[in-house]
């Protein structure tokens, strides 16, 4: 029997459980998304785990970073969802990338790089501008790790520029953003099954 291709979303908002976030409103809509294609999902809120700052698999001392580590690894399809602040990724997300910076020296049973035949994808909110600054920066750090980027992989919204309405407050998903995540969920799907079945040669 195939095992499913498994999607995780490391949702980056400065807000632990149960506040409402926008990040993770964006992220389990995209879930929902892939779910069409059979993909399973599941979500993780960064803020509610005791992450430390370091380039490393393990920082110790109650580090809580090898367990969602764990989680990339059995992933065929990793979402970075997060914030707008200040025009940047938030502090979460920037942390998360750097953690997995360890990844650049883990490699598979042949060899190849641990995070090749993983895609990456993002989902950006916020009620300022920056999303393109932001998937562009995300993306360049994704594919140093290793990760493949489909065509039209992030998904975001912005509100009206020194605005107070967030994501999470809209009476509706926008129609846009809505065909968006449809496509980058479709694309995501397409490449996660085709690395599945043949993932890069070894070096």
């Amino acid at each position: 029997m195939t095992v499913p291709l498994r999607a995780l979303a490391l949702v980056c908002t400065l807000k632990p459980s149960p506040a409402a976030s926008s990040s993770a409103l964006i992220a389990d809509q995209v879930l929902a998304e892939l779910a069409t294609h059979d993909i399973e999902g599941e979500s993780v809120r960064i803020a509610d785990f005791d992450i430390r700052p370091g380039v490393s698999a393990d920082e110790g001392d109650g580090d809580q970073w090898p367990q969602i580590r764990r989680r990339v690894l059995d992933a065929d399809i990793v979402l970075l969802a997060t914030p707008t602040w200040m025009g940047h990724l938030s502090s979460i997300a920037q942390r998360v990338l750097e953690r997995l910076d360890a990844e650049l020296s883990s490699t598979d049973d042949v060899g190849r790089p641990a995070m090749f035949g993983k895609v990456g994808i993002a989902a950006i909110v916020g009620n300022e501008d920056g999303a393109h600054k932001i998937a562009a920066d995300t993306f360049q750090a994704l594919d140093d790790i290793g990760f493949t980027i489909p065509a039209q992989g992030c998904t975001y919204w912005n509100g009206e520029a020194m605005g107070s309405v967030d994501y999470n407050d809209l009476p509706a998903t926008p129609d846009a953003v809505r065909a968006t995540t449809t496509t980058m969920a479709r694309n995501a799907a397409h490449l996660a099954g085709l690395l599945r079945t043949r993932n890069y040669p070894p070096g």
